[in-house]
């Protein structure tokens, strides 16, 4: 690995130093290495508590060796490596290699709240650290609130709802294989919970029977894969980001807020929010609030934005978080 690359990745370890400077409890997730933006393409490395996770997303892999020992030696804490290899042939591979160590971390603490992990489920980490101001708003004003989490993938967004004091959370996920992380979340930090907190199935018709059955939230989360084509219809947040927030809209009670989370690379920032503002017209949705993506997950070029295929400003990142407030007729 040549001394640029070395030197890259010191000055990325430098601007997040505060995450694991001496003292800290080194259980928390963050972004060390967000090579979009730090001139080390198709490179991240997110730390999950003692776990480094390296995603190569080049068809020219990276020295994983030497990205190893330079971790190694830049973190001495850590006791796990894991190399997911995005261009590899097998699912295995794409999901995660074990490179040190002998068991990743299966659980991180952010703001008090445990949460659990499963780092070699699937291509991501099972958990993205990218939402963490989205928990921290959703741990300090959901007390009280009955809260709908779709798309709940493993339930950290409603997890964070219900350690805020939420008097109760539904999840809804095509996968109940993910919902179980969820489930050990909720253990990990003491909450009740029955199985009626959790429904599998697709959006479209999980939405249309909570419809028929009149239930009625404070708190709608959307936080939709960026592209989902099903037999019962298609999530598209490029083309169509006003689909899924129409559809659950209904359920929202007067004075309620839907969370929208639209992470699509090539719909601009300005766009959205004119997508946005334009259901708006009609005075029964109101922006309350942005929400943006920590530091960590940005790096520290003043003039990062150039490197996104499109703009997302205003937002501060192509993950792009918004709090509606409701009114209902």
């Amino acid at each position: 690995m040549s001394s640029s690359i070395i030197e890259k990745l010191k000055q990325a370890a430098l601007f997040r130093r505060n995450f694991f400077a001496e003292g800290t409890a080194h259980d928390a997730p963050f972004r060390l290495v967000n090579g979009f933006t730090e001139d080390l393409p198709g490179l991240v490395i997110d730390i999950f508590a003692k776990t480094a996770v390296i995603h190569d997303y080049g068809t020219d892999p990276y020295d994983s060796a030497e990205i190893t020992e330079f971790l190694l030696a830049e973190l001495p804490f850590l006791k796990a490596v894991i190399l997911k290899n995005r261009a590899a042939h097998s699912y295995a591979e794409k999901n995660g290699v074990l490179l040190y160590g002998v068991k990743p971390d299966d659980r991180i603490k952010e703001n008090g709240v445990t949460y659990a992990l499963d780092l070699m489920m699937n291509r991501d980490n099972s958990f993205y650290a990218d939402t963490r101001y989205l928990r921290q708003y959703l741990l300090t004003h959901a007390k009280d609130w009955d809260v709908l989490n779709t798309f709940a993938y493993t339930g950290s967004l409603g997890v964070a709802a219900a350690a805020g004091g939420a008097a109760s959370v539904l999840q809804t996920d095509l996968s109940d294989k993910f919902m179980q992380t969820a489930k050990r979340s909720l253990s990990m930090n003491k909450i009740y919970f029955t199985n009626k907190n959790f429904l599998a199935g697709n959006f479209f018709p999980v939405i249309s029977r909570l419809k028929r059955e009149n239930r009625r939230f404070h708190c709608v989360i959307l936080d939709p894969p960026f592209f989902s084509k099903t037999a019962s219809g298609d999530v598209d947040l490029c083309a169509a980001p006003e689909v899924p927030i129409n559809k659950v809209r209904p359920l929202i009670h007067d004075g309620g807020c839907l969370i929208t989370v639209n992470n699509s690379l090539y719909l601009s920032g300005e766009e959205f929010l004119n997508r946005v503002n334009t259901l708006c017209k009609d005075g029964f949705l109101s922006i309350e609030e942005t929400i943006s993506i920590p530091a960590d997950f940005i790096g520290p070029d003043p003039d990062y934005m150039r490197h996104y295929a499109v703009s997302p400003a205003p937002f501060n990142h192509p993950t792009k978080i918004i709090v509606l407030r409701v009114k209902r007729k």
